[in-house]
């Protein structure tokens, strides 16, 4: 973990990227610690309920990347959180930067624009009325950011990256601050356009990133430790399913998640406590056994887990709790 911490801020630095990692993925305040302590700008977080435990663990600058609705209740939680710490939040809409003046207040504010994932975020081309629509409406407009998510499939990154790169410079690459970058996409991310990037994945990396051939087996530094509890032919089957590993599975997966010792073996099915692993030509490990089993997608197995169990040397040190667990509102 320390290794992947220190290769993405000197790749960053080398490249006059600010990096502002998102700590969805480990809801962790000494993994955030570490990330700031290795010159981080600051953190990205995905909700109001996260920036509150980050902000209350000591970290007084915080992006909430997501176009936020304010309802009373995290309206009233926007404005302490405008008072405590150096806050922006993300907008996508006129109809959402005016009821966040209505309700908040003014706020600095990232629009965010949809570089090719389709999912929130406006046009690159309609950016700009936002821009000037947001500022109309008292808000400090500090620049704008995406998320390109469709470069996670095999083969992908690189066009997700270039499609990044257009739409910040559609979108108007005048504004201060540009912020892209997923973890596939972020060793691509060069002195262009872009000049903020907001891996997370990268801390820990998991079955995805493998399978996308992001990081190596050397790099994934979560797995989760579990028991074989039957086993039949070339199949066993573990105590930890969906509630623990979670269930994500994209549709180009080869199975539910990996284990580094046995390469070739999937996780073909998963119940809520079970995964059942096909071992192929090898024999399947013996009853009792323990395997390591790193998930498809780490920042559900994290949002699972109430505490990470640190090991350094092949041994445990330490225990960290998972402080932002189930912070989703």
């Amino acid at each position: 973990m320390d290794r992947n911490l220190r290769a993405m801020a000197s790749a960053a630095q080398e490249r006059g990227l600010a990096l502002r990692p998102h700590a969805k993925t480990h809801k962790c305040l000494e993994i955030a610690r570490r990330q700031i302590e290795l010159g981080a700008a600051g953190l990205t977080v995905a909700t109001v309920s996260e920036a509150e435990v980050f902000a209350d663990g000591g970290f007084d600058d915080l992006f909430i990347a997501y176009p936020i609705w304010p309802s009373p209740g995290r309206a009233e939680r926007l404005r302490r959180l405008a008072g405590q710490v150096a806050l922006r939040v993300g907008i996508d809409s006129v109809e959402s930067a005016e009821a966040l003046a209505t309700a908040v207040g003014p706020l600095d504010v990232l629009v965010e624009v949809d570089s090719g994932h389709h999912r929130s975020g406006v046009r690159p081309a309609d950016a700009a009325a936002l821009i000037e629509a947001a500022s109309k409406a008292g808000h400090s407009v500090r620049g704008i950011f995406t998320f390109p998510g469709h470069s996670y499939a095999p083969g992908a990154p690189e066009q997700a990256a270039l499609d990044e790169a257009r739409a910040m410079v559609d979108a108007g690459p005048h504004a201060e601050v540009r912020s892209g970058g997923s973890t596939p996409t972020a060793r691509l991310a060069g002195t262009g356009p872009v000049n903020e990037i907001r891996p997370g994945v990268y801390v820990l990396n998991d079955a995805q990133q493998i399978e996308l051939g992001t990081c190596d087996w050397a790099d994934v530094a979560l797995t989760v430790h579990a028991t074989v509890v039957s086993r039949s032919g070339n199949r066993a089957i573990v105590d930890a399913g969906s509630k623990v590993l979670g269930a994500d599975r994209l549709a180009w997966a080869t199975g539910f998640g990996r284990l580094p010792e046995f390469p070739g073996a999937r996780i073909v099915a998963q119940s809520e406590h079970h995964a059942t692993i096909e071992f192929g030509d090898e024999a399947p490990p013996a009853r009792g056994d323990i395997l390591r089993v790193a998930p498809n997608h780490v920042c559900n197995t994290v949002n699972l887990a109430d505490d990470l169990i640190v090991f350094s040397g092949g041994e445990p040190v330490d225990r960290w709790r998972v402080a932002a667990r189930g912070a989703n509102t």
